[in-house]
């Protein structure tokens, strides 16, 4: 049967070459499989007929039968409309036609009851509805008298009159091909056991369905047959890793690690990073290759786990590294790392594009003889150029801006996958930890240094200068500092610069007696590193910048983030600004500075900022917002597989049954060989065909 799901879409009725390229093109439709998999965004409910006497003016599409019992052309040449008036007995409505006027006007009869389907607008108390699809009742066919689907169309495809019509159309020529020949993809136990409808009814109803109630049913099946498959793919490669993948035995805890917690340590460690490091260090002492992801707050001190797991590698006699997205964050981990070190004799260099000649051959040298024992840098450390002697642990910060291929890279490092320790400070709610990174284990730090207070975060007005200069004086006057953030993007980068410039000129006017620094992403990098230095050093006292600085420096002294036009950030862009402030033992304030117009997503992101600084709530309510796209980078969601139907977000209830399921399955039939779940594992098979598979990269 695989065979025929497989055949070429060119071959079914009503396709041809042409139209083949079209939907391969257009809609990745290549195969009847593909077809058949391709489902409606929505329906229309066709199996109710309205009358014109209840028809209001906020009514979605309606279908009506009746009678035209008029017709005229009305103006000439651009205004040419045709209108018919019809009626169904209980009331009188306008048709009317602006395209294809002469072919209505011919084809329309007044003695012929037809039964049509548009959305009713009215005016002047009488309604109308324009280009009505329309068919004589005596002809209508199944689909006018059911749920109607209404498939994606581009407009590619609407130039060439392919419509949704067509695709449905197609549809069913598939159905009536493999009518009885489709078979089940689940076994009879979980059917039974997870009250799943069987496949052919389901897709069959998800494409034409008998009634509204029959679509949800079929959706469930297909959705949890989804995401059973996508967590079945996760946890099949996690328990393969574990059990096949060795790792470097680094149970070792020794001078280097002692001497930096014993004599070194700037700060009590909390009981979290305690937790975390004891979690770590079990991994990488078992024989097993570790895959951790260690997610925490702005500030909650992962730096200081990551340089701890660090010197527990060069205990037992490996190299480490610490792979950041840009230059200025892996310079800041350099500094903090060699700050926290003091006179340890820990070799610790930096990598990066600016890195460049004498100094460059230096540390790649170091790298490979060894002498450098921790490599910190952006993605110059995969270069095929650097040759570590022996990469016991990496580490990569704030992972979702790294892509798949490039994260790959760093398993080939050594003779065998070093550690990989995954950290970011952008809380990933559990429902995506799980999919996206669900073979990973995780630790999360959840507490923050002792001392710190929650931040205030207040939601301002453009109009409210006054009041915001008022609380920027008294923390000034307090001996505090101030960030300012503007918005800087791309596609108005003049326009946002002239406004850094004109607000950091305004603040100086407003704060004679104060100094006023700028930083934003034009300017050269040493110049950027003063200003940031100056701050960092009490010399200025207000920084005016672009979100350069979201990654940018620690300043304890720092008690007040103000973000211009901050509708203009997503949630977790404002939770890391946010993060900036409150690095000290005294309160600290974000003001997020808007217009009064603002669209009710943008309002609920301010309502959030606003009520919580729990960076995992926030999380959840993004990706809500948003949906999982963004937060993994490189593909829509970084999954095995492209999701059809199921979504990650807003099916978790469904995602963590599919999850139990495949657990147990897996765990029941370890080797793959009970006949009962021959299918599944067939299935599985065919569907890594259809995606290169990137699960089995951290």
């Amino acid at each position: 049967m695989q065979s025929l799901l497989q055949q070429d879409i060119k071959f079914l009725k009503g396709v041809g070459p042409n139209r083949a390229l079209t939907l391969g093109k257009e809609l990745g439709i290549f195969s009847l499989r593909d077809l058949l998999y391709t489902f409606p965004y929505r329906h229309i409910d066709r199996t109710v007929v309205h009358t014109i006497r209840v028809l209001q003016d906020d009514m979605p599409l309606i279908q009506l039968r009746g009678r035209i019992v008029d017709m005229e052309l009305i103006n000439e040449g651009k205004y040419r409309r045709l209108k018919a008036v019809f009626t169904d007995g209980t009331g009188y409505i306008d048709l009317v036609w602006f395209n294809g006027i002469k072919h209505m006007h011919q084809s329309l009869r007044l003695d012929v009851e037809y039964l049509i389907l548009g959305k009713p607008q009215s005016y002047n108390s009488r309604f109308s509805i324009v280009h009505p699809e329309m068919e004589k009742a005596s002809e209508a066919t199944q689909t006018a008298q059911a749920m109607q689907p209404v498939y994606h169309t581009t407009d590619a495809m609407k130039r060439t009159a392919f419509s949704s019509k067509v695709i449905g159309q197609l549809v069913q020529h598939a159905f009536d091909l493999v009518q009885g020949k489709i078979e089940e993809t689940l076994p009879a136990h979980l059917i039974a056991k997870y009250r799943l409808q069987d496949l052919p009814t389901a897709l069959q109803t998800a494409h034409f369905p008998t009634s509204a109630e029959a679509l949800p049913i079929a959706m469930h099946r297909l959705k949890f047959e989804e995401l059973f498959y996508l967590q079945l793919d996760i946890l099949r490669y996690a328990r393969n890793r574990k059990q096949n993948i060795a790792g470097f035995v680094l149970s070792r805890v020794g001078e280097a690690f002692m001497s930096f917690y014993n004599h070194h340590l700037p700060f009590a460690l909390t009981g979290a990073q305690k937790r975390v490091i004891r979690e770590i260090h079990t991994d990488m002492r078992s024989g097993r290759q570790m895959n951790r992801l260690l997610q925490g707050d702005v500030g909650s001190g992962k730096t200081m786990v990551a340089l701890m797991c660090c010197l527990i590698a060069i205990d037992n006699g490996f190299q480490a590294c610490l792979m950041a997205p840009t230059e200025i964050l892996a310079e800041q981990h350099l500094t903090s790392l060699r700050n926290f070190l003091g006179d340890l004799p820990v070799r610790i260099e930096l990598l990066t594009g600016n890195v460049k000649g004498q100094r460059r051959k230096a540390v790649l040298k170091g790298v490979t003889d060894g002498s450098v024992q921790i490599l910190v840098g952006t993605h110059a450390l995969i270069e095929p150029t650097v040759s570590f002697l022996n990469l016991g642990l990496a580490i990569i910060d704030e992972q979702h801006r790294f892509g798949v291929k490039q994260r790959a890279k760093l398993w080939e490092k050594n003779i065998r996958p070093p550690h990989i320790l995954v950290m970011t400070a952008t809380p990933i709610p559990r429902t995506l930890a799980m999919t996206v990174y669900g073979d990973l284990d995780v630790s999360v730090i959840d507490e923050l240094p002792p001392g710190r207070k929650p931040i205030q975060t207040l939601h301002f007005y453009h109009n409210h200068t006054e009041r915001l200069y008022a609380g920027m004086r008294r923390e000034l006057e307090l001996g505090h500092q101030v960030y300012v953030v503007f918005p800087l993007i791309e596609e108005s980068e003049k326009i946002d610069l002239k406004n850094l410039e004109e607000g950091a000129d305004l603040i100086q006017t407003a704060f004679p007696t104060y100094k006023v620094g700028r930083v934003h992403g034009r300017m050269k990098p040493a110049d950027k590193e003063e200003a940031m230095r100056a701050f960092a050093n009490k010399e200025t006292h207000i920084l005016v910048s672009t979100t350069v600085i979201e990654v940018g420096v620690n300043v304890p002294n720092a008690s007040v983030m103000v973000i211009q036009d901050a509708n203009r950030f997503g949630l977790a862009q404002l939770h890391q600004l946010r993060g900036r402030v409150g690095r000290g033992a005294e309160q600290s304030f974000c003001i997020l500075v808007t217009d009064y117009k603002l669209s009710e997503t943008t309002r609920r992101r301010m309502d959030i900022m606003t009520a919580t600084t729990d960076g995992f709530e926030i999380a959840e309510e993004d990706l809500k917002l948003r949906g999982p796209g963004d937060l993994e980078g490189t593909a829509q969601s970084g999954l095995p597989f492209d999701l059809k139907v199921a979504n990650v977000v807003r099916d978790q209830l469904l995602m963590n049954e599919a999850r139990q399921a495949a657990a147990e399955l897996l765990e029941l039939d370890p080797t793959e060989q009970l006949p009962q779940n021959a299918m599944v594992w067939r299935q599985l098979r065919l569907l890594r065909g259809e995606n290169k598979n990137f699960s089995a990269i951290s």
